[in-house]
């Protein structure tokens, strides 16, 4: 049943790029585990929580999109090998220095963000309102959130030229 009244062929790219998002979010959402598990010295407590944040929002975010390709009637890619082979998102490996940590988050933000733009221009072309109105509250979140470890990372940056 056609229950969203689109023409199938019209959200191919849309879903295409749902998938690169998921991908990407799933590489996204290891690295924050990864970065949890490895923060250490003296921001420890303050980025232990915030990529714990991170990482609960991604969860909820992976969820969203794989069920928003659904109701479109498509199937999200679901297997690590795929996510990997897929993902823009560069795995990271482990790393224990803070501010390299938050350097790497905004470099997966910066891919996540182009991402959202390309899901939210395809979704436009098919006039998918609802995958423009989901993605779009995820892309001003990420850019809230983009915004202030940038804030973080700079406010390190000066301290350790003083």
């Amino acid at each position: 049943m056609n229950y969203l009244g689109f023409n199938p062929n019209s959200l191919t790219e849309t879903v295409r790029n749902l998938n690169q998002l998921l991908a990407d979010y799933q590489v996204y959402y290891q690295n924050l585990r990864n970065f949890h598990w490895n923060v250490e010295g003296e921001n420890f407590f303050d980025l232990h929580a915030q990529f714990e944040a991170l990482y609960t929002d991604a969860r909820i975010k992976i969820d969203e999109i794989a069920e928003r390709i659904l109701t479109l009637r498509s199937r999200p890619v679901s297997t690590l090998t795929d996510y990997l082979e897929t993902s823009n998102v560069e795995e990271a490996r482990q790393i224990t220095n803070d501010r390299k940590m938050v350097m790497t988050i905004l470099d997966n933000h910066k891919v996540l963000i182009s991402c959202m733009r390309d899901v939210i221009s395809a979704a436009d072309k098919a006039g998918d309102e609802g995958t423009i109105d989901m993605v779009g509250g995820f892309l001003s979140e990420l850019e809230k959130k983009s915004w202030m470890l940038d804030a973080w990372a700079s406010r390190k940056t000066e301290m350790a030229m003083a």
